[in-house]
């Protein structure tokens, strides 16, 4: 029987998290396959609204599948079926194996509990009701005038009645057209054949575990409850009975005091993993680095999307991407994709103190801006503020050049 120590180096946790990731290198497939094989894997993929470059969703697919095409992720949620929109720590595209895992959130609001906004239940009937009548539906198929410009968070009455029917799960997203929600009558969307059992506390908190380890790797208690509401005290006692049965183990980092949980198997495994030179530019909101205080102890990144802070607090840009290198975030540059005139802008660029970028990394860093640029639409890559002599050897490699 193979033993295992209950201390592991801090360069082996950052393999098992990059692995299990899909960083390291393209475990997943291709095609519309691979990118069901990814959601599958990582449990959901965030959606967001922002769209400086590529949205979220689409960026943090690409990092993992090279020939990803934002057509296949419409395709498995419209056509296939295969995924669906719901929240998980966030709004998010779920696989829909996963779908009963939905129904303990879905219950809690069907109970009673409200989606950000106090809830209007004759609207709520009324809305449910024209699309029983009429087919799927968007917020503007509803009326409503307003006389004053509105933010994001004054929604119309018709649209805060759309998302407690969807949180309820009385309704699906159909479809998006453009980028906004299509919805309909979840029994006219939902595939007959899905499993819609609600799982008991004990199954959905191991589902809750053993989703963040297959994901992960190696994870913290603090992190598999993260952004999920009275699930703790479940994901204590079953993490305590997995422990008890061997179907997790502890570990620690060498020089962390965190207390992580993993399986013999990953661990095992994590002995074979071999580190190839590659690139990445993740989506501020990657299943990688979404939990900020994660990404911090394993891999000593302090990162923060600054689109949320007034402009005179930014520090980095706007909408800063971090860069990993092999298994070291070396930089974060702050891109805008300018569909108008086909540009890539690299606004800002700035190196983690301690890396000076050589003649390997200006080539791989080039060769992906290129295809990065590509993948947003852009023939063409503008650098503005940057080291002089970085920004002359990227702009003279016949790598970025193409």
């Amino acid at each position: 029987m193979t033993k295992f120590s209950n201390i592991i180096s801090l360069e082996q946790a950052k393999l098992l998290a990059l692995k299990n990731q899909g960083l390291l290198d393209s475990e997943f497939g291709k095609g519309k396959k691979g990118t069901l094989s990814a959601i599958e894997h990582l449990g959901y993929i965030q959606i967001d609204t922002l769209a400086v470059i590529a949205r979220a969703h689409h960026h943090s697919l690409w990092s993992r599948l090279p020939d990803y095409k934002e057509d296949y992720l419409h395709e498995l949620l419209e056509k296939d079926k295969s995924i669906f929109e719901y929240w998980s720590h966030a709004a998010s595209y779920l696989p829909i194996c996963d779908y009963r895992f939905s129904l303990p959130r879905k219950q809690s609001y069907a109970s009673g509990k409200s989606h950000w906004f106090e809830q209007d239940k004759k609207l709520n009937k009324y809305v449910l009701d024209k699309i029983k009548a009429e087919g799927p539906l968007q917020s503007k198929d509803f009326e409503h005038k307003r006389n004053t410009p509105g933010n994001w968070y004054e929604w119309k009455p018709a649209k805060k009645a759309l998302e407690q029917l969807f949180m309820e799960g009385k309704l699906m997203v159909a479809k998006r057209k453009g980028f906004q929600k299509v919805y309909d009558l979840t029994e006219r969307v939902l595939p007959k054949n899905v499993n819609t059992n609600i799982p008991s506390e004990k199954e959905y908190a191991e589902y809750l575990i053993k989703k963040a380890i297959q994901a992960n790797g190696l994870v913290e208690e603090k992190e598999i409850t993260y952004l999920r509401s009275k699930t703790k005290d479940a994901i204590g006692k079953a993490l305590k009975t997995l422990i008890k049965n061997a179907e997790l183990i502890n570990v620690s980092i060498e020089n962390n005091k965190e207390k992580y949980y993993t399986t013999k198997k990953i661990l095992e495994e994590s002995n074979k993993i071999k580190i190839n030179n590659h690139i990445h530019f993740l989506s501020p909101f990657d299943n990688a680095i979404i939990q900020r205080k994660r990404l911090q102890n394993i891999f000593d990144f302090d990162y923060m999307i600054e689109c949320y802070l007034p402009e005179p607090k930014r520090k980095f840009g706007y909408f800063c991407l971090p860069i990993l290198y092999n298994n070291m975030f070396v930089a974060r540059f702050d891109p805008k994709a300018d569909r108008a005139t086909n540009t890539f802008y690299i606004k800002q660029m700035h190196f983690e103190k301690g890396f000076k970028p050589n003649t390997e990394f200006n080539l791989m860093f080039a060769k992906k801006l290129r295809e990065f640029a590509t993948f947003n639409n852009c023939t063409k890559i503008a650098i503005d503020k940057a080291d002089a002599k970085w920004k002359k050897e990227i702009t003279n490699s016949p790598l970025e050049r193409g």
